[in-house]
């Protein structure tokens, strides 16, 4: 994977649905805290739960921006464990964002490739990553909603140089300094790979 520069780019959302706090944006605030180390700068972003608004900033951060790689975080309420998602599918986003809307035609680029991989191996990242008392498993389906369109958009303005990882709503058990020392682990071993 070509990088262009050391910057990392995380994005988490905003509030969506009845979440009036999203775990995603709550670990990725947690995780600037923490850094990436010395050698890598981390930029953070919050992305409203809107169609429109998230691809105007995830080409923004792929023009103006130029990361190395764009790591999008998102919130899986049914779920309690990390996932990493490997690809994102163009087609059958038909659930309204907060706005009220849905892609034309549901689909994320009216020309763009049914499925988009990510040039990082999400398979390989999850079985290099343990710690104690935190699922993190791998995944081929981000849900066709804001997180799926986020990570297909990334993925082609980014030419593959992204990744999505799911996280699961913030509990007593499993805070967002948790869930940011998961994600540390889990970018640091993304960008090994990456090298």
């Amino acid at each position: 994977m070509e990088s262009t520069s050391s910057l990392v780019v995380v994005t988490g959302f905003g509030p969506y649905r009845n979440y009036i706090i999203n775990s995603s944006w709550e670990a990725v605030k947690e995780l600037s805290k923490l850094g990436l180390g010395e050698r890598v700068e981390l930029r953070i972003m919050e992305l409203p739960v809107k169609y429109s608004e998230v691809k105007k900033r995830v080409i923004q951060i792929w023009t103006e921006m130029k990361p190395q790689l764009s790591v999008h975080v998102g919130m899986m309420s049914s779920s309690d464990a990390i996932a990493l998602e490997q690809c994102a599918r163009n087609k059958g986003y038909t659930e309204r964002d907060l706005s009220g809307t849905h892609p034309q035609g549901g689909c994320c680029l009216l020309e763009g490739p049914e499925i988009i991989q990510s040039a990082v191996n999400m398979k390989s990242v999850c079985k290099n990553i343990s710690r104690p008392g935190v699922d993190v498993i791998h995944s081929r389906d981000a849900g066709r909603y804001l997180c799926e369109y986020t990570y297909y958009i990334s993925l082609f303005y980014g030419n593959g140089r992204a990744v999505f990882i799911h996280v699961p709503p913030l509990t007593k058990s499993f805070t967002a300094e948790e869930m940011a020392q998961t994600l540390q682990l889990i970018i640091t071993e993304v960008l090994r790979q990456c090298v």
